[in-house]
């Protein structure tokens, strides 16, 4: 680390920090926060002509204490009229991120689109900012580490950047603690910060948030990251050569798809992955035997997350290979037959609620048939009052969002991977906002969608495909 200074125009910044472990555009990114100069625009004097984004820092001379010259245009400030009427562009720009409808981009700091694209991800989900708003009063509790009461603080403000710009933000604090927390994130190849695995990095995240939030000593929010992300399964281990079986309970943040040549549907793959085999010991048979483990939901989040499994371990080429294979998904998915027997019985009035309300939408009166949906996947209209019945606007807390379950998901994010390999390619994120419409986050670049392009990200070639799906629940007064 070595410090510069930088004169642009008229002005003198001093004191400005070199990582020279990170490419230039890092540093053009500070650059960029402390002047208002894109990257693309900024040209600084070095040895040898002008500083390029993948120049190695060894190679360039810079040395500590030195006097660096830019030269760019900052992104025009728009003021305000003195009279008038007042247009979107005049107003302060929280105001104008709101008037927006979506929020800002992420700037790609060298292969990290997989960290954006999660990032985009969880910060759609209004319960989890407004927990970390609250963790910021309550500060750190002795049963965290300093580096996850850093990442904590780090994930908050990234968020609050994301909400209050218009312009795309550089995610540099985020990114130092994440690498700082997580080393893996920031292994080299030729002095160039590697692409990983988004799933890794949405995994590592939520589970240092979840003992973080935890711990803060909120006494309205004990786990708040279980209550928003946990998935409670109850499972039956047989073992078919002695009889012998038990029941076992877990919680996980999120569902597998397996991916074989009989899925083709994204339910298929979740039943494949409720069933599976280890091999441990048997007492009774006193040495290793087969057992089968099936599995059924028990208790369900307020968001459902769900992971393709579509990468795989090759040894010929000593990297993840990925499967291309097309697996459809819907917008709204039904959980019900995925279930324990006791979660559908505490289910079943909340669905008949829920079909009542829309069959008085549609002018139809109630009735009171079983609850339980034949149909994996079924389409429902929107129902503002039940897709909203957490109360987004007043940003409450999981426990005091009101609504009971349905086992009904409405798809809320899809995280997407484009190429071969799960270290290699392309990660993205596209987002539906709360009014409706959905975005596109290709890092710094936010792009309106269409929601029936959406369930097109579903594979079978080289572009964009689902890696993790997130789904809302859709819920009824209680």
């Amino acid at each position: 680390m070595i410090t510069v200074s930088v004169k642009w125009q008229k002005e003198m910044f001093k004191a400005v920090e070199i990582d020279t472990t990170q490419p230039p555009y890092v540093f053009k990114c500070q650059l960029y926060d402390l002047t208002g100069v894109p990257p693309e625009r900024q040209k600084i004097m070095v040895k040898g002509g002008l500083l390029k984004d993948d120049a190695e820092w060894s190679t360039l001379g810079v040395k500590e204490g030195q006097k660096l010259m830019m030269m760019g245009t900052a992104d025009e400030i728009v003021k305000a009229p003195e009279k008038g009427p007042v247009f979107v562009e005049d107003l302060p720009e929280e105001e104008q991120a709101i008037n927006l409808g979506h929020s800002a981009g992420l700037f790609n700091l060298g292969n990290t689109c997989y960290m954006n694209s999660t990032v985009q991800c969880l910060h759609s989900v209004p319960e989890l900012k407004s927990a970390l708003i609250k963790y910021s009063h309550s500060g750190r509790s002795n049963d965290v580490d300093q580096t996850s009461h850093m990442l904590t603080i780090a994930t908050r403000d990234l968020f609050g950047e994301l909400d209050k710009s218009v312009k795309a933000v550089a995610p540099m604090q985020f990114w130092m603690v994440l690498r700082k927390k997580y080393p893996q994130f920031g292994q080299l190849h030729n002095n160039t910060f590697m692409q990983q695995d988004a799933e890794e990095c949405w995994t590592q995240l939520l589970y240092t948030l979840s003992q973080s939030l935890r711990s803060s000593g909120s006494s309205e929010s004990p786990d708040t990251v279980k209550a928003l992300f946990g998935v409670e399964l109850v499972s039956r281990v047989h073992c078919v050569e002695s009889g012998e079986e038990s029941s076992e309970t877990e919680s996980v943040y999120s569902l597998k798809c397996h991916i074989s040549h009989e899925v083709n549907h994204l339910h298929e793959g979740l039943k494949h992955a409720l069933k599976s085999e280890l091999e441990k010991n048997s007492p009774s048979l006193g040495r290793s035997a087969i057992y089968l483990k099936e599995s059924r939901i028990n208790g369900l989040p307020r968001y459902l997350t769900i992971q393709f499994v579509r990468f795989f371990w090759k040894r010929e080429s000593n990297q993840k290979a990925k499967i291309l294979r097309k697996v459809d998904y819907p917008l709204q998915l039904d959980i019900f037959d995925l279930c324990s027997d006791d979660l559908r019985k505490r289910l079943e009035a909340p669905r008949r609620t829920l079909r009542d309300e829309e069959g008085k939408k549609l002018g139809l009166k109630s009735n009171e048939k079983s609850s339980g949906s034949k149909d994996n996947d079924i389409k429902m209209s929107d129902v503002e009052g039940s897709s909203n019945g957490s109360g987004e606007a007043s940003n409450p807390t999981p426990e005091e969002a009101a609504g009971a379950m349905t086992g009904i998901y409405d798809l809320v994010a899809v995280l997407t991977h484009k190429g071969r390999s799960a270290d290699s390619g392309h990660y993205v994120a596209w987002v539906k906002q709360e009014s409706g419409k959905w975005i596109e986050y290709d890092d710094d670049n936010p792009i309106p969608q269409r929601e029936e392009d959406i369930t097109k990200l579903s594979g079978g070639g080289d572009w964009h495909m689902a890696y993790i799906c997130m789904y809302k629940a859709r819920t009824v007064p209680m």
